[in-house]
């Protein structure tokens, strides 16, 4: 049966079943837009956040010095000048150059001893976060799963370590070694750090796991492993990832802390808790010694916090 042709207004001729095509198109509005996940939902919140950007920036500066000192100086942090640059003054004009900063009571550059000592720092914060996570989250995750006398037993593990204070207990660990390497300070760190992510974890997959499409899993025969893996852990990952992030500042914090009390990383490490001890010393007679190793701490650690809470911000359907 051949089609009826209609005739608009203009002049153009458009077949009845075109017209009617268009005429439901546009009844029925535009098209409903694809549905966001929540790290897509988080992703999009968190570009529009100005907390976020700025703390970006300043951890990729951060990183960038830390893995290419080379970059910002090609001075040596440890080699010394007695004689021509003991406790000199600050060069504010000289931009990014050696004297920039002044020198130390060993004529060592602070300039470079304050890029160089990023390394240290950010190394140590890193990877206890990654540690604390891995033990925290796996611990946790198998007490809220598995529940009953796992549960307990774990729960009350990590109520002892709890139960120690932090800078305390890696005091009285870091003692006992009579090389402090940056190593050892992050195995101290780590080794009392988990119990936070492991409450946050084990909370989080007792939530998870009563949800429908565990349930329906489950009823399916899928193994444990997989539904820990595929169902549990993506959807349980968003208040660690918070936690670790916020954490992660505090133990740059600790780091610079117990280095500052002659307890954590040693000479010859380069370290911005190092240069803070030393330059208290000096508080009196050249303060800059210990006042730009202590911003850089400052600066550092508040990074990290506010990239901790722009995270929180946009993963925590409540704050949302």
């Amino acid at each position: 049966m051949p089609e009826k042709i209609a005739e608009t207004a203009e002049g153009s001729v458009v077949t009845t079943a075109a017209a009617s095509d268009a005429v439901q198109v546009a009844e029925a509005g535009p098209a409903p837009e694809k549905a966001r996940s929540l790290w897509s939902d988080a992703w999009h919140d968190l570009r529009r956040n100005p907390l976020f950007l700025i703390s970006s920036v300043l951890i990729l500066l951060l990183v960038v010095m830390a893995a290419v000192p080379t970059v910002f100086t090609e001075a040596s942090p440890r080699d010394g000048d007695l004689v021509n640059h003991y406790l000199q003054q600050p060069n504010w004009g000289h931009f990014f150059a050696a004297d920039w900063f002044g020198y130390d009571i060993q004529g060592r550059s602070i300039y470079a001893r304050v890029i160089h000592g990023a390394r240290a720092s950010i190394t140590v914060g890193v990877t206890v976060t990654i540690l604390v996570t891995i033990i925290g989250g796996t611990l946790g995750m198998l007490a809220g799963y598995y529940g009953g006398l796992i549960d307990s037993i774990l729960s009350r593990v990590t109520d002892i370590f709890f139960g120690i204070p932090f800078l305390l207990g890696a005091m009285v660990i870091l003692t006992s070694f009579e090389k402090r390497e940056v190593w050892v300070v992050i195995l101290a760190l780590a080794f009392l750090g988990w119990t936070q992510i492991a409450r946050v974890a084990r909370g989080a997959v007792i939530t998870v796991k009563q949800a429908d499409y565990v349930v329906a899993a489950r009823a399916l025969g899928a193994s444990t492993s997989r539904i820990m893996i595929k169902h549990i852990l993506p959807n349980a990952l968003a208040p660690v990832i918070v936690v670790a992030t916020i954490a992660l500042g505090g133990y740059i914090g600790a780091e610079a802390t117990l280095s500052f009390l002659g307890i954590g990383l040693a000479e010859p490490t380069v370290s911005w808790g190092i240069d803070v001890s030393d330059g208290f010393q000096q508080i009196r007679n050249a303060p800059y010694v210990l006042i730009i190793p202590s911003i850089m701490v400052s600066i550092t650690v508040l990074s990290f916090l506010m990239f901790g809470d722009a995270v929180r911000n946009a993963l925590d359907p409540k704050l949302r």
